[in-house]
């Protein structure tokens, strides 16, 4: 059974943080799936990963392009993981099942402490994960570092 770690991000933005996880999660050894629920943003995200640092290289792709099902990320809007992801790291609010959490190695959800409907939207999915018996925990970037806060 897996768990649900949530991500308030205040000071590091998305474009940031999302490479450090999934740098992370690749350590561990897992496929990856970033869903999100614009497909325009996703994009933006593909160029950032290819832009990555000059030290390291995150292999990703898009869902609906070539190959795949061999991308060990994939960013896609859908919730099917192609590539056989065993963590989904959720941006943008895109939605992330109890069933889901407990299937997968980890569920990451990332979200903007800046903005309010994005604040409250995690707090809804934090409510309905832990309510639904999912294990959770609650990080956040406040004094500068990332720090559990939280954990269900």
């Amino acid at each position: 059974m897996g768990a649900a770690y949530f991500y308030h991000l205040t000071r590091t933005p998305l474009e940031v943080t999302l490479p450090m996880l999934l740098d992370k999660a690749q350590g561990a050894g897992w496929r990856v799936l970033v869903r999100g629920r614009d497909h325009a943003m996703l994009e933006r995200l593909d160029e950032k990963l290819w832009q990555g640092p000059d030290d390291g290289f995150l292999p990703h792709g898009l869902a609906g392009a070539p190959h795949e099902a061999d991308q060990p990320i994939l960013l896609s809007t859908d919730t099917e993981r192609p590539n056989g992801a065993v963590c989904v790291m959720s941006i943008d609010g895109a939605e992330v099942t109890p069933e889901e959490v407990q299937a997968l190695e980890r569920v990451c959800i990332l979200f903007d402490g800046n903005d309010d409907a994005a604040l409250n939207l995690a707090r809804g999915q934090w409510k309905a994960l832990t309510g639904a018996g999912c294990a959770a925990q609650y990080w956040s970037e406040g004094s500068g570092r990332w720090e559990k806060k939280a954990e269900a």
